[in-house]
Formats: structure tokens, C-alpha cells, sequence
């Protein structure tokens, strides 16, 4: 991977849960009618979801967050079309609705056996332009072999792609990840992005919109050989991709094609996932994991949330998240 061609610094914490730092904060989305900021720790026992108010204008917290308990590990949510206080999620094993007051989940389908949760459980995902929601897979046992460790002998890894649309259906899309992560699409809808973050590489897909399918499968990032591991993404106006990269204190910028344009510097290892808000879409807000060699040792903040303005002028902005049609 080629450096980059500038390094920001993007500072410290932002907002620091009041329970101590998260074990794995994850899936960031910001609610432009109340100015809300949803996140969860997705793997504290038990699994949370954080909700914070922030002024839309700097984004500064506006008291703290309401914390909500759940009753199994959700790593991803989005907002439903239409259906107030409730969102759609992927928790543990599969598809759920999760309520905005109380947490509950509504199971509505278990893809991955609770006899298999040893083995797999569900990680990112994200909802495309027509509604419908993708969740993609890790291969626990794949994972345990560690950055570059998969032996031959292994096979491929068993992490899949699934999408799920708002008539009910599921649709297995891809497989082959260890960890996949990081699903967004291009301004214009005709790219599909996909991180495989133990695996290190980032991939493009053609996308076709009216159909829901991918093609064409390439490499745009390898992170094989570092340190580093390709988190959550989104896409600005411009289609370049601000990426998290897990292992490192950066959110690292990327063209379409792959080409390093520049790096954040953030106060915190274990970047896990960055999301757009503020009035204009022009704030980064993005979550972190602890690190508790690290963080005792070092002072390290990962485990907390940043910040970092991206002002007009020139610069671009992000894009909304699309909400579950269902």
C-alpha cells in the first residue's frame, strides 16, 4: 500500500462514554431530524446502544448518551422508512428489528444456527439506494489464525454476503471473507464496496441498482503486510472513501481506484467505522475500540468516539445513509 500523499491530525476524543471506554464501539448513524447519534459497543456483555444528542451546526454532545442493553450482540443498525423508533439490524446470527426505546429485538430471520455461533456471526452491513439491507459474515475460526496466519490447509474462509429485502426474501450474494466489513456505495450507485478487514484487502464490485446484484470483484486496497485492518467506510459526494482502519489511530482517504490521498491522525488505536452528520453532512463522527495494553500503559483513547470537521469550500461532504424499506 502507497503512503499517503498528506497526514491530518485529527485529535483527541470527542465524547467519552461516562462508563469507561467501549470494547468495540461500532455502527455510527446520524438522524438529521432530532440531530441524534446512534452507536453500539457490539461486544460488551451485554451488547449496547448509544444514543447522543449533538448540535448539528459543530456537533458538540449535548449531555450524554442514553444508553440502552440488549439482549444479544448487534453490530450494525439502520433507521426504517416509515416506522418510527425502530431499526433494522444484524445481530449475532442474523436479521432483526431493534426497538429505539427499550432495545428489544425482533428476530425476523436467524441465518447462521445457534449451534454454529462458535463458528460465524454477523459483523457490518449497510442499506443500499432502493431500501434494501446487506449484512456480511465472519468466519470466527478463520479469524482466529490472525492477520497474514490462514494456512492453505484452511480452504477458504466460510464468511458470506447476504442481502435482505423489504419483501421478506433473502439473497446470499458473495462469500469467501474472514471478516467482512465496510459495505457503501458510490455517489452514482454503480459501485458496491467491501472490506474483508482480517483478510486486509478492500474490494469493488460493479453494482446494478434496479436488480440489487454485484459482479465483477476486484482489489482496490491491500493492507497485506501491515499492521493494519480495512474497518467500516462511507463515500463522499466526491466518490472517495473514508476508511477506518482497525490496528492503526487512522482514518485513511482513498480515490475510487484505490490511490492514497491522505490520512486522519486520531488520538485512539482500533479505529472501527466512521459515519457522515451535522447539518451539512460535513462532521465525521467516527468509533473506536480499546485497547487495554495500550490504554493503561500509554493513555491510549481508542474505545471512545471522534470527531473531525470536513468544512465547505471545496471540500466534499458526505452522503445520507439510504434507510430499510420494510
Amino acid at each position: 500500500m502507497q503512503p499517503p500523499l498528506e497526514t491530518i491530525q485529527g485529535g483527541k476524543a470527542w465524547y467519552k462514554p461516562p462508563n469507561g471506554p467501549m470494547v468495540l464501539g461500532e455502527a455510527p448513524i446520524y438522524r438529521a431530524s432530532d440531530s441524534t447519534l446512534h452507536w453500539v459497543d457490539a461486544l460488551k456483555e451485554p451488547s449496547e446502544l448509544h444514543i447522543l444528542k449533538v448540535d448539528p451546526e459543530s456537533g458538540d454532545p449535548i449531555g450524554e448518551a442514553r444508553v440502552l442493553i440488549l439482549e444479544d450482540s448487534v453490530s450494525v443498525h439502520y433507521f426504517r422508512q416509515g416506522v418510527k423508533g425502530s431499526y433494522i439490524c444484524a445481530y449475532y446470527c442474523g436479521v432483526a428489528f431493534m426497538d429505539e426505546e427499550t432495545g428489544k429485538l425482533d428476530v425476523v430471520h436467524e441465518i447462521i444456527p445457534k449451534s454454529m455461533r462458535a463458528e460465524k456471526r454477523f459483523n457490518d452491513g449497510g442499506v443500499d439506494a432502493k431500501g434494501r439491507f446487506w449484512l456480511a459474515e465472519i468466519d470466527k475460526q478463520a479469524m482466529a489464525f490472525g492477520l497474514g496466519g490462514l494456512p492453505e490447509s484452511y480452504g477458504e474462509p466460510k464468511g458470506r454476503l447476504w442481502r435482505y429485502d423489504p419483501d421478506g426474501s433473502l439473497h446470499e450474494m458473495a462469500n469467501g471473507f474472514v471478516c467482512g466489513n465496510g459495505i457503501d456505495w458510490s455517489p452514482d450507485n454503480k459501485i458496491f464496496y467491501l472490506n474483508d478487514s482480517v483478510g486486509q484487502n478492500s474490494y469493488a464490485f460493479d453494482f446494478d441498482l434496479e436488480t440489487g446484484s454485484i459482479s465483477n470483484k476486484r482489489l482496490i486496497v491491500d493492507m497485506r503486510g501491515t499492521g493494519g485492518e480495512p474497518d467500516g467506510l462511507v463515500v463522499d459526494t466526491d466518490g472517495n472513501i473514508w476508511m477506518g482502519v482497525y490496528g492503526s489511530n487512522r482514518v485513511m482517504i482513498f480515490d475510487p481506484t484505490g490511490k492514497h490521498l491522505k490520512d486522519i491522525e486520531f488520538s485512539g488505536k482500533n479505529l472501527t467505522c466512521p459515519t457522515w452528520g451535522g447539518k451539512n453532512l460535513d462532521i465525521l463522527f467516527v468509533t473506536s475500540a480499546k485497547d487495554p495494553i495500550l490504554g493503561i500503559k500509554y493513555g491510549d483513547e481508542g474505545g471512545n468516539v471522534f470527531k473531525y470537521m470536513v468544512r465547505a469550500g471545496p471540500n466534499p461532504k458526505g452522503k445520507p445513509k439510504f434507510e430499510f424499506a420494510g
